[in-house]
């Protein structure tokens, strides 16, 4: 009986494991106090907070934040920049993703490889779910092709059910593109 209650307990943990560690780090920052608050006036703190892998930090450092920053005058948060020093990682991303309006994600080869990377992308999704009422968060951005079949299930789920970017090659497309950036992220 002992056994069939552990083999019970364990499936419920793993099959809600990030709702449990999601809810784990919205309560933990804010009984810390590094959560600020929700909305002010309808506001957030950022704009977008940008969840990349690092092998794509030249994209997002040199050509995304500059036309979308700069350009854009869209108030975007980067972990190596705007994550709270001290603080462990779950924290500062739990944080960064309930303080923004969106979530950009920079998605290619290494975002997939990163486990860091698919927490974020998981942690927007609970977001998204238990804390904006089903609101879509999740803004992806396809800097490099990706076949289906490269994409996990739950990745491969929110991209067959909205919308998502390309990022081009050619000048025309790279137009148009930066133009729909801008406007899905100021919003």
């Amino acid at each position: 009986m002992l056994i069939l209650v552990i083999i019970i307990i364990g499936g419920l943990l793993c099959r809600y494991r990030w709702k449990i560690h999601y809810l784990y780090n919205i309560v933990k920052s804010k009984h810390q106090g590094y959560v600020k608050p929700l909305h002010v006036n309808k506001k957030f703190l950022y704009d977008a907070f940008i969840s990349y892998a690092d092998e794509d930090d030249t994209f997002v450092h040199w050509t995304l934040l500059k036309r979308i920053e700069q350009e854009g005058n869209i108030r975007c948060c980067v972990h190596k920049r705007d994550f709270v020093p001290g603080n462990d990682i779950a924290t500062n991303v739990s944080s960064a993703i309930h303080n923004s309006r969106k979530t950009v994600v920079i998605m290619s080869h290494s975002f997939l490889a990163s486990d860091w990377c698919l927490f974020e992308f998981n942690m927007a999704k609970m977001e998204s779910i238990y804390s904006r009422s089903s609101e879509n968060i999740i803004f992806i951005v396809f800097i490099e092709q990706l076949s289906s079949k490269d994409l996990p299930l739950n990745v491969l789920e929110l991209v067959q059910s909205k919308s998502y970017i390309e990022f081009p090659n050619d000048k025309y497309g790279d137009d148009v593109f930066w133009e729909k950036v801008k406007e899905t992220l100021s919003m």
